[in-house]
């Protein structure tokens, strides 16, 4: 694990690249939010980003961040950006703040049920495949608007708004269509159904540049804020 003081000067250098992408296309600052990716380093990765001032960090995996949560205590919110199994959707209820991975009707229905046990109201994004990866999990374009049917009608979920991943490429043209894609798509579920859909969490350390152009609100970064990772 990198010490702190690196941490922050990788922080400085990230809200740099952050800058000077919203500047780029007139946006403000403040319209995109980062989400530091804590998995598969320490606890004192989350340590990091609290000290930092950041609210909140993003795991793919319930069991470890299950681990973490015990060991950190509260002061900071959770949000589940991996891949959830339906058997693990309970505990990821009880742990997370917000799940963004929601890729199937299935996991729909029981995260509604299990928040309503729990006597909560979960936040969720909707994970879309807009790249047509086969090897990326979400929803296809085309079901998108069934699946905002089940999540709007479940009285114990608030649908925020939607994820992607961008297809595994080194062309970063592939990676614009995807993601402009997510934004086309989220305008127009949006003025279909009646419901704001305000976040767009897309965009990683590579491409978070092409992210915030195409109107992400959200970026998911781990490596440039912790270094490579310990698998």
């Amino acid at each position: 694990m990198i010490p702190f003081e690196e941490f922050e000067q990788n922080l400085a250098q990230l809200r740099l690249r952050m800058e000077s992408a919203c500047r780029a296309v007139g946006r403000s600052m403040d319209s995109v939010q980062l989400l530091p990716v804590t998995k598969n380093h320490p606890v004192d990765a989350v340590v990091f980003a609290t000290r930092a001032g950041l609210a909140a960090v993003g795991e793919n995996r319930v069991q470890e961040a299950a681990e973490k949560c015990a060991a950190f205590g509260g002061g900071v919110r959770w949000e589940l950006i991996g891949h959830l199994q339906s058997n693990k959707a309970k505990e990821a209820v009880a742990i997370f703040d917000r799940i963004q991975s929601v890729d199937s009707l299935k996991l729909l229905n029981r995260l509604n049920r299990y928040a309503e046990e729990a006597g909560k109201v979960l936040p969720i994004l909707l994970q879309c495949n807009t790249g047509a990866d086969p090897n990326k999990h979400g929803f296809s374009v085309d079901d998108m608007e069934s699946a905002l049917e089940v999540a709007i009608a479940a009285e114990h979920l608030r649908v925020d708004g939607l994820m992607t991943i961008a297809p595994l490429d080194d062309d970063l043209e592939v990676t614009k269509v995807a993601f402009e894609g997510l934004r086309e798509l989220r305008d127009r579920l949006s003025a279909a159904y009646s419901v704001a859909l305000t976040e767009l969490s897309m965009g990683m350390t590579g491409d978070l540049e092409v992210a915030i152009a195409a109107g992400s609100t959200q970026i998911r970064v781990g490596t440039a804020l912790y270094g490579a990772r310990t698998y």
